[in-house]
């Protein structure tokens, strides 16, 4: 496992989904309207449990990105691309029943994202070390 990287990755991804649940709760239409998607306010209610799992994320992130066991770090990074990897898959069925083509590039960045987690999680028999003495 490259831990170090894999930490930096986890305090980075800690941050964007930070930033994505405030947005999503502050301005609920703007990140849907970026890829063409229209919600009326009582549509809200999808931002609002879609920026649950964001902060949710955010802190699964930050708080893993702080752990001295391999096992929280595997376990995170997992987390984090199966939840990538699916949001994926759903958008790709949201482009095939008419959303704009716009959400392909949302698309990729998810399948980046869910590659790097899963190439830094993986294990070469090395021992991890810890991150500033907590566990």
């Amino acid at each position: 496992m490259n831990d170090k990287r894999l930490r930096i990755l986890l305090f980075a991804h800690g941050l964007v989904t930070l930033a994505a649940g405030i947005v999503l709760v502050v301005r609920p239409g703007f990140i849907p309207a970026l890829v063409g998607a229209q919600l009326g306010s009582s549509g809200f209610i999808v931002a609002y449990l879609l920026a649950g799992a964001e902060l949710g994320f955010s802190f699964l992130s930050f708080e893993s990105a702080l752990s001295a066991d391999a096992k929280i770090l595997r376990a995170a990074a997992h987390a984090c691309a199966a939840f990538h990897g699916t949001s994926a898959l759903v958008e790709l069925y949201a482009y095939a029943n008419g959303l704009g083509p716009v959400i392909l590039l949302n698309v990729a960045v998810r399948v980046i994202v869910a590659a790097l987690f899963l190439l830094l999680a993986r294990t070469h028999g090395r021992t991890l070390l810890p991150a500033s003495g907590r566990n």
